[in-house]
């Protein structure tokens, strides 16, 4: 598979990351109750192969046909490495690397997550809450607090459709418009580029 164009160049990266930190719009304005965030993330067992099946579309997803993915690697400071990729419709790779920490130790659910290289700041990242989360971390359901952005995330390519109502459900009880979500698609995609 040609790889094509792998690194976005500097600038490129940080326009990625200032629109993920302010990208999106707002959910009902009358929907002020705030984002839950799961009670414990257990971050060894959170870190791996992750296929995203449905998300809010986001300005720096745009040329993504489909085999979306996120690995996450963590690093010896307690950091996590991200690597996030996705293939064109020309069949070339488009990936971005960046660094996420943990914002809330207490339960490990909040992070910031950061494409700016060798820049660890709040204010040039975003959030990343997990809301939602599988017994056995076979499915995850990130937002962000004031519903922005959303990601429907799997360990295999596909959800059966009992566990995708069951998300749902728990995206409309956190106040999510479920009809923004758009399906990913993952079928007939080759492996994803590995994050070394």
């Amino acid at each position: 598979m040609d790889r094509g164009n792998r690194r976005p160049g500097f600038m490129a990266v940080l326009l990625i990351a200032l629109l993920f930190a302010v990208s999106g719009h707002n959910t009902r304005a009358s929907d002020n109750s705030p984002v839950q965030v799961v009670d414990k993330v257990d971050i060894e067992k959170y870190m791996g192969l992750w296929y995203t099946i449905s998300s809010i579309p986001q300005v720096f997803t745009r040329g993504c046909a489909g085999g979306t993915s996120a690995q996450y690697a963590l690093r010896e400071d307690g950091d996590v490495d991200v690597y996030n990729s996705c293939f064109k419709e020309d069949g070339t790779v488009y990936d971005v690397k960046g660094k996420a920490w943990v914002a809330d130790p207490e339960t490990n659910a909040k992070l910031k997550v950061s494409f700016v290289p060798y820049i660890k700041s709040d204010l040039l990242a975003g959030d990343y809450w997990i809301i939602g989360l599988g017994d056995d971390y076979e499915y995850a359901i990130v937002g962000h607090p004031q519903r922005k952005s959303g990601w429907i995330l799997s360990r295999t390519r596909t959800l059966p459709d009992s566990v995708m109502k069951e998300i749902k459900d728990t995206l409309v009880e956190q106040g999510y418009d479920y009809s923004r979500f758009k399906k990913v698609e993952q079928k007939g995609y080759p492996p994803p580029p590995s994050m070394d």
